[in-house]
């Protein structure tokens, strides 16, 4: 929150004239200005301010009409945000920077109420990076992978109570603009040195995660971005958690351990997901701190014992160094790295692996690719579909396909915008992480699991294919009429398995029939897919969907 108000006095003390470029808002709601009829008028308002302003507005909020210091709760500031943004984009603009104050009591049972300065420019649209990775984090509940990563994205310091967990996008609000509070997401970047190298001594981090320009801001200013999927580290969850680590275009796997607890149940399980899935992945050792130096070692032996009955090597980054991390991370090598998210010990490791780590190949299809992962409802713009781009390029005003729905058949849709990180951008690639607004469809209608592929593509739903699968852990023989569920893209849907040889045990390798129970999906040869029920899991690969 800032402190020096000068800007905020000098922008009331200015006020609102027709001709002029500030706008008093006292607070914004989606249910009254994203109204039809309201939101067309306001964005004309924008619009006109934008322009007033050679390129750009100043939107005071929190304000009465005639300036006086109001002050709306930090949710409603948020819901303001929200709402701004979504006015701001239809526009053709953007928040390029918000500063906010304290206004004394807010009303409505909250300590203090908030004012802000949100600084508007003209143009929405920008390029991002083609070297974006996106790292998918695991590990047990409480071991510190959240607070690791809030750590990570902000370049502040955890105050041993997980302050910095909350910079992940896990509030109401966020789940209604399409971040789920299951698998949770967060962004920095790098700038590039003069050799045009990603800069690890030059990240770009969000001062406040709250605030939805924060992110955007990372997005825009880095020459390099890593995103995070955060998952669930809850052993009942374990389903949301592979979602998270199968049903994203993950380029590495980032495992949490906490060096007062060592490796559990649920960190092997993580971790045999990630490798089953054939992800690169890195070993954390978080809460380094916490421990004194003998059970920090113990508990780096306890990480080495785990790789080594996975089949890996470990390779630990305090001896080795980062750029060996860097160059023999993946087949059969899984680096480990010592952090601390309240000594900030390691962040620097983190910092130069992200800068240097190559991005995985991107596939060979040329055409666009995304399989839903959430729907919501935005008024005044609809239903919007989100998930991360496997394949190709998607731009605003394409035709695509949607499907399959249940009865296989697939839907005509048009792309009215694209969001990434809170961004409006005018294209996303392959490995891009987005909410795709969608003409010709409600949002009831949109299933996860849906792909969403171009017009002229020819689809075919798939209820039925054959698979490559090793069985991983089972108590018994896996026979005909055996229905776990199969996580593949981002479906988790129960089938029905028929091996080939009519049974298979644990450790064996077979082909098998698999039906899904209750609708069909597009499935296509090569990809990999995890299976569980109860403690049986596997991993397989669809060989044939004919």
């Amino acid at each position: 929150m800032s402190a020096d108000r000068s800007a905020l006095r000098r922008a009331i003390d200015h006020g609102e004239r027709d001709g002029g470029s500030i706008e008093f808002k006292e607070r914004l709601t989606r249910e009254v200005h994203l109204s039809e009829g309201r939101m067309e008028s306001l964005v004309a308002q924008l619009r006109h301010r934008v322009l007033s302003g050679d390129g750009e507005a100043t939107y005071v909020l929190g304000v009465t009409d005639d300036g006086g210091l109001a002050g709306i709760s930090p949710r409603a500031f948020s819901e303001t945000m929200d709402v701004l943004s979504l006015l701001a984009e239809e526009a053709d603009a953007h928040i390029a920077d918000v500063e906010t104050w304290s206004a004394g009591s807010a009303g409505n049972g909250d300590d203090e109420g908030l004012v802000g300065l949100a600084t508007i420019r003209e143009g929405g649209m920008f390029e991002a990076d083609d070297d974006h990775l996106v790292v998918g984090t695991a590990g047990h509940v409480d071991h510190g992978k959240s607070t690791l990563v809030g750590t990570l994205v902000t370049g502040k310091a955890d105050d041993g109570q997980g302050s910095t967990r909350s910079f992940l996008d896990v509030q109401p609000h966020e789940v209604e603009r399409g971040l789920s509070a299951d698998l949770s997401y967060a962004v920095y970047g790098f700038r590039e040195d003069e050799e045009g190298s990603p800069d690890p001594d030059d990240a770009v981090r969000m001062d406040n995660p709250h605030r939805k320009t924060d992110r955007a801001s990372v997005v825009e200013e880095a020459d390099r971005l890593v995103s995070f999927v955060d998952t669930v580290g809850h052993e009942p969850w374990l389903r949301t958690t592979i979602r998270g680590l199968v049903g994203q275009k993950l380029d590495y796997g980032l495992v949490a351990v906490a060096a007062d607890d060592g490796p559990t149940k649920t960190t092997r399980e993580h971790l045999g997901i990630l490798l089953a899935t054939e992800l690169p992945t890195l070993v954390v050792l978080t809460k380094t701190d916490a421990v004194t130096d003998e059970r920090l070692a113990a508990a780096e032996r306890e990480v080495e014992s785990m790789l080594r009955d996975a089949n890996q090597t470990p390779l630990l980054v305090e001896r080795h160094g980062v750029d060996t991390a860097v160059a023999e991370v993946g087949d059969g090598v899984v680096p480990v790295l010592r952090t601390s998210a309240v000594t900030t010990e390691g962040i620097d490791d983190l910092d130069r692996l992200f800068a240097a780590l190559p991005k995985r190949a991107t596939p060979e299809r040329e055409t666009f690719r995304m399989y839903v992962d959430r729907s919501y409802r935005v008024t005044g713009v609809g239903a919007v579909a989100s998930g991360t781009v496997t394949s190709g390029t998607v731009e605003a005003g394409n035709e695509l396909l949607l499907g399959p729905m249940p009865d296989g058949s697939f839907r005509e849709v048009e792309v009215r915008s694209i969001e990434m990180h809170y961004h409006r951008v005018d294209k996303a690639t392959a490995g891009r992480i987005v909410g795709i607004a969608l003409k010709g469809v409600e949002e009831a209608e949109i299933e996860r699991g849906m792909a969403l592929l171009p017009r002229d593509a020819d689809p075919q739903a798939v209820r039925e294919f054959e698979a490559e699968v090793m069985v991983l852990n089972h108590p018994t023989r896996i026979r005909e009429g055996y229905e776990p569920v199969v996580h593949l893209e981002t479906l988790s849907e129960a089938a029905e398995f028929r091996p080939a040889g009519g049974q298979l045990l644990p450790g064996d390798t077979g082909r098998v029939t698999v039906r899904f129970k209750f609708r069909p999906y597009l499935v296509e040869e090569g990809q990999r897919f995890v299976f569980r029920e109860g403690g049986s899991k596997g991993v397989g690969t669809v060989v044939d969907v004919e």
